[in-house]
């Protein structure tokens, strides 16, 4: 039987903002299938590196973001932040396959990751599902290699 469980952290998170990340980056993945400009993945790939890092307060997808949040008077939503740095390293690890792929003109696989990405970023964005909590367990397995219980 498969667990679904979540790195913790002891930080914390607007989920909000969270959300308005995922909802940028997909339009700029969208922006990079009808380029294949590594610009733009070089840039989620800075953007990435910021947040897994947990220096989000540099990122320049954050601050648009928390901006946009008070802007439109959003009511700010508090969750632990571990889910989404794990989520953010894992774009960091998608962005720099694409990066590298679209620099080698391997542009098929870039598009096709840029395609997983683009619809993961999408379920986080637009329904709040987040991918990294699904995919935790398996890496947590890879890893430490012990057995996951309920």
């Amino acid at each position: 039987m498969k667990t679904t469980f979540c790195p913790i952290s002891n930080k914390k998170i607007n989920e909000n903002v969270a959300r308005g990340n995922a909802i940028q980056t997909v339009i700029l993945l969208v922006i990079f299938a009808l380029t294949l400009s590594p610009i733009v993945i070089g840039f989620l790939f800075i953007d990435f590196l910021l947040r897994g890092l947990e220096l989000s307060k540099y990122s320049i997808l954050a601050t648009l973001s928390k901006r946009a949040n008070f802007l439109f008077k959003i009511k700010p939503h508090v969750i632990n932040a571990g889910p989404k740095i794990f989520a953010a390293r894992i774009g960091l690890l998608f962005s720099a396959i694409i990066f590298v792929s679209t620099l080698l003109g391997w542009n098929i696989i870039a598009l096709v990751f840029a395609g997983i990405f683009g619809f993961c970023a999408f379920l986080e964005g637009f329904f709040a599902f987040c991918i990294a909590c699904e995919i935790y367990p398996f890496v947590y397995k890879l890893f430490y290699k012990e057995e996951v219980y309920s």
